[in-house]
């Protein structure tokens, strides 16, 4: 089953909240037309294409490329030693909001 279909397939068994939005003439022509190539309605493309713009910007802040000199670099601090704080040592030894024994 391609994605359209299965997108199309849920859109139409679950309805949800209802949002709009004001484009030109010019911008709405051209959204229709892409939506005809792909055989389906403006709506149907409108939702599958910001769905699929917003899941990249959520993933672009799950996930980053470093180069190879940042990668080594990026595992040496993983690896080193946990620096002492003392008044994170401090915060950590006294009874939290939730303890028993406060």
């Amino acid at each position: 089953m391609s994605k359209a279909i299965a997108t199309r397939e849920s859109s139409l068994t679950q309805k949800g909240s209802r949002f709009s939005i004001r484009a030109s003439m010019i911008q709405k022509k051209i959204i229709a037309q892409a939506a005809r190539i792909r055989d389906v309605t403006i709506s149907e493309f409108v939702l599958e294409q910001s769905l699929s713009a917003a899941q990249q910007v959520v993933a672009d802040q799950a996930q980053f490329t470093l180069s190879g000199k940042q990668w080594r670099e990026f595992c040496d601090a993983l690896d080193s030693r946990p620096k002492s704080v003392r008044a994170l040592r401090k915060l950590m030894t006294k009874p939290g909001l939730l303890d028993a024994d406060r």
